[in-house]
């Protein structure tokens, strides 16, 4: 699978890229809003390695974002399948994404979410999309209502405050 916009190349994640994924997930500030960052390299090949049987059994998962313009993996975006219940949904697309901070404020973010949800709904047929975030992070519950998606309330994740999101196939504007 590999989706493409202007400016990003989205691909499954390989093997490969557990420096650039550890460099991402071992940032204090990209982790500000997330779980405790990758405490090592190894750390991050397994992520890999969880994220690829995703793929496998789910027929989706977060996907690789590369600048074309600089050939460099940025960050990750795409849709994963929730098998645990997460605010008591569970078997639902989610959305995520993840960035390098040199690479945040250009619009990548957006640029790589919005191909995800086009996946999701053409290629999938998906009917609903959700996504959540941390109350405290603006930037992503901004590209979240920016994408259309309609915030539904706050939730407790691990003891954190997020808002929950929907985005109904019929109400996504391409």
């Amino acid at each position: 699978m590999i989706l493409e916009t202007e400016r990003l190349i989205l691909r499954k994640l390989e093997d490969t890229d557990f420096e650039r994924l550890f460099l991402m997930d071992s940032d204090p500030e990209v982790m500000e809003y997330l779980e405790t960052p990758a405490v090592t390299v190894e750390d991050s090949k397994k992520m890999i390695g969880i994220i690829q049987k995703q793929y496998e059994e789910n027929g989706v998962g977060r996907l690789a974002v590369i600048e074309k313009e600089s050939g460099l993996m940025i960050g990750w975006s795409g849709l994963k399948l929730l098998r645990q219940p997460v605010n008591g949904f569970v078997n639902t697309l989610d959305l995520g994404y993840r960035f390098i901070p040199e690479f945040w404020g250009k619009g990548y973010a957006w640029e790589a979410a919005k191909a995800s949800l086009n996946y999701g709904f053409r290629t999938l047929n998906a009917e609903t999309i959700y996504a959540y975030a941390n109350t405290g992070n603006t930037g992503s519950n901004h590209i979240l209502k920016r994408l259309g998606f309609d915030n539904k309330g706050e939730f407790e994740d691990s003891d954190t405050k997020c808002f929950w999101y929907e985005l109904k196939h019929e109400q996504y504007i391409e």
